[in-house]
């Protein structure tokens, strides 16, 4: 089994919040603005990350707004659905494992045109990558949002926060 080093220097690891939104609007990325408003991550430029969770991580569930200012950089991992014709439901969800000993882990995101479908994919992806780093993660964790088409656009999203960077001087 691959055991990651428990070692991690003062401030390094994240504080991971993990949150979902839906929203509606004229368009999909207006939609998507929306959603990002309902999960409280509105006003920052996202960079999206590849899915690994730093050893000493914390990993939990939230629905307050992030701190930080507008315009800001948002490190984090999204799954983000959209639907256009009404009738449609979509859905979108991140699922993550994380070994008990280091904190470290794994993120997958995904989405799907139902619950069991996306929940399915997400065990799925998450076996296959833990097999592959030879074990040594605990269970499965899920958190989904859904949106529902019935005149105008919607997006659903799963969005996993890792840190809000400024543009200051000492940013890097």
């Amino acid at each position: 089994m691959n055991r990651v080093p428990s070692t991690i220097p003062d401030g390094f690891a994240p504080d991971i919040t993990v949150r979902r939104g839906s929203g509606v609007g004229r368009t999909a990325l207006a939609a998507f603005d929306r959603a990002l408003l309902d999960a409280g991550v509105s006003n920052f430029n996202l960079i999206p990350l590849s899915s690994v969770i730093p050893p000493g991580s914390a990993v939990r569930l939230e629905r307050d707004a992030l701190g930080g200012v507008h315009g800001d950089r948002l490190y984090c991992v999204l799954s983000a659905a959209h639907a256009e014709q009404p009738g449609e439901i979509v859905w979108a969800g991140l699922g993550w494992v994380r070994d008990p000993d280091t904190g470290a882990g794994l993120f997958v995101e995904h989405h799907a045109g139902s619950e069991e479908s996306l929940l399915e994919m997400i065990t799925l992806t998450l076996t296959d990558m833990v097999d592959s780093r030879g074990g040594g993660y605990g269970e499965v964790e899920t958190m989904v949002s859904s949106a529902h088409c019935v005149d105008r656009p919607v997006c659903a999203l799963v969005l996993a926060a890792y840190s809000v960077v400024s543009w200051g001087a000492d940013a890097r």
